[in-house]
């Protein structure tokens, strides 16, 4: 079957990933995001697959999103809510309330507002599969990152009350909680942590790797396997749940 789906954040690393899977298997793609260079680039590799610039954290260019993404690829049967910020990284005392109200806008309202536009186009196509990005750091708590992580317990409730409220209509939602991601944010981190500490890059690595049980890295294109597998005839039951690709992410300093 044909899927007609879309990412958001999907003009590289996972949601890119994502979006590449799902166009190579004949899928209709459409994507989103706020950097408009990465989104050209996209697409202009990616022929058939289409996009939009726009906020996820912003109601009113969610509804143009979705206005785009129906004239471009039809009513949707896959929403996958890649969109996440990093937050603030500072004691609870300190945070900026513009800080704190930024990290759950585009986090947890940005999955809300397009969770609400896909319904209505899921119903028609007679259901629909929603999969929505939280972090293993929900299951270590993540000191110095409040807003983030509670940004991210909020996008758990909301796939299970989603998939609570949905399953009647045969629109399943499942959320999936990656680990330490191999890709240039991470990279960034790291490479910022080594400088600030004095470390090597290894060194800094081996910090984050010691606390995973397989000592790995969650690659992409391992996360886009899952997503592809979650939105597939084989997951037609699989519905509110909370699925961990960390390699079991034990703890995190």
């Amino acid at each position: 079957m044909t899927e007609a789906v879309l990412v958001t954040g999907g003009a590289d690393s996972v949601g890119r990933a994502i979006a590449e899977r799902c166009l190579a298997r004949g899928d209709r793609v459409h994507i989103c995001d706020v950097r408009k260079t990465a989104l050209d680039e996209t697409l202009a590799a990616n022929p058939g697959m289409t996009g939009t610039l726009g906020d996820v954290g912003d109601h009113e260019a969610v509804g143009e999103i979705f206005k785009k993404a129906a004239a471009a690829i039809g009513d949707l049967t896959v929403l996958v809510n890649n969109v996440g910020v990093a937050g603030p990284r500072a004691a609870i005392e300190d945070i900026a309330l513009k800080d704190w109200e930024d990290c759950l806008r585009i986090n947890l309202s940005g999955m809300f507002f397009c969770i609400q536009r896909a319904i209505p186009m899921m119903k028609r196509r007679g259901g629909g599969s929603i999969v929505n990005f939280s972090t293993g750091s929900t299951r270590t708590r993540l000191p110095n990152r409040l807003p983030y992580v509670v940004s991210k317990f909020g996008v758990e409730g909301l796939t299970l009350n989603v998939a609570r409220e949905l399953g009647p209509f045969g629109i399943r939602c499942n959320a999936i909680l990656p680990g330490m991601i191999n890709n240039a944010r991470m990279r960034g981190i790291v490479a910022a942590q080594a400088q600030e500490s004095g470390r090597t890059i290894a060194e800094v690595e081996g910090g984050y790797l010691k606390h995973i049980s397989m000592h790995v890295q969650i690659e992409p294109s391992e996360l886009a396997d899952t997503v592809l597998f979650l939105c597939s005839p084989a997951a037609g039951k699989i519905t509110g749940e909370l699925i961990a690709v960390s390699g079991n992410l034990e703890w995190e300093a």
